[in-house]
């Protein structure tokens, strides 16, 4: 299923399963959001914030379960595991040239 998804986005959901938060953040453009479910993390403080309290920090596990794209974003079905939020969520990721600068969490 990975084999559709965009550079960017591969990038994240990568450094995501493997618990690389340094890698995580390079992955976003400078001005890069994270909306998870209506709350908004801007710049990569907030999302690191963002990330060790919910995220990352919480082990977050991401088995890629369907992948779709038009233009510039990236809609990806995941089972999400981990020591937070577990079960299936959507993802949108908006790629930014090699960057992804939105990602949006929705069930």
């Amino acid at each position: 299923m990975t084999a559709e998804l965009d550079a960017p986005t591969k990038r994240l959901l990568d450094a995501a399963n493997a618990h690389d938060t340094d890698a995580f953040l390079a992955g976003f453009t400078a001005d890069g959001v994270v909306d998870d479910w209506g709350r908004e993390f801007r710049g990569a403080e907030a999302i690191r914030g963002w990330s060790d309290r919910e995220f990352i920090g919480k082990q977050v596990t991401l088995a890629v379960e369907q992948v779709s794209r038009a233009g510039d974003e990236t809609v990806v079905t995941a089972a999400v595991g981990g020591n937070g939020f577990n079960g299936p969520s959507h993802f949108t990721f908006r790629a930014a040239g090699d960057r992804v600068s939105r990602m949006t969490i929705r069930a």
